[in-house]
């Protein structure tokens, strides 16, 4: 379809932009980044880091719509797309961790420190690690989506405090803290136009990417119940 061939280009475009265009003190090209005091080369990593922190908040944020959905109907494919949802939003997740960490080692001088971000983003690993768990516990189809939706509810009240207000109230070594006086919120790098068209061209990719992955993956769910209820029955 043509939509996945503008998808591949994007994606490409993107990485091989964000990685290979320079950053200098004063550009005059239009591949060329601004120098952004406290982060130097390691500004680049946006590209990749911002975009897995921010789907990580949309996928936690679909499961536990799906969640509240499957509560009113009780329709199993609703908890098929909150647990696809949730899946990713564990993969993001772990993804935003190591490009931060990768971040970290460069900027401070250690993969891990503890900062309030990294610490936030750890805890929200625990969190949905833990309903994962419980999903495996349990072998009733109904109980295991009631109970993983309420969970799902009860995990997300904690999403927005661990990403948005946590790093933010706190002081700490990541751009955006609460004693940050160089860099400034994430999307408020003193970017130019060059930088700032690239940023939100990984954001439209990577949420694209999301959405395709989602699709594929609560139907494989739902293909796969129905297999093995074939498989019982017969």
């Amino acid at each position: 379809m043509i939509w996945k061939l503008f998808l591949f280009l994007l994606m490409c475009f993107v990485s091989i932009a964000g990685i290979s265009f320079p950053i200098v003190q004063s550009p005059s090209k239009w591949y060329e980044f601004p120098y952004i005091m406290g982060l130097e080369e390691n500004a680049k990593i946006i590209f990749f880091h911002v975009p897995t922190a921010w789907l990580t908040a949309i996928a936690f944020l679909m499961s536990t719509i799906f969640s509240i959905q499957y509560l009113r109907k009780k329709n199993l494919d609703d908890d098929a797309k909150s647990y696809a949802a949730a899946q990713l939003g564990m993969i993001f997740c772990i993804l935003a961790t190591v490009t931060g960490s990768v971040w970290s080692k460069f900027a401070w001088g250690s993969f891990w420190s503890w900062d309030p971000r990294q610490t936030s983003i750890f805890a929200l690993l625990l969190i949905y690690g833990a309903w994962f768990a419980l999903r495996s516990a349990i072998e009733s189809e109904d109980k295991r989506a009631t109970l993983s939706s309420v969970y799902s509810i009860i995990a997300f009240l904690t999403v927005p405090f661990f990403i948005f207000i946590m790093p933010r109230i706190m002081t700490g070594l990541h751009p955006g803290s609460a004693d940050d006086t160089n860099s400034g919120p994430i999307v408020d790098f003193k970017m130019n136009p060059s930088m700032q068209l690239i940023f939100f061209l990984s954001l439209i990719g990577f949420t694209i990417l999301y959405f395709w992955m989602w699709k594929l993956g609560y139907k494989s769910i739902i293909l796969k119940e129905k297999i093995n209820k074939q498989l019982i029955r017969g």
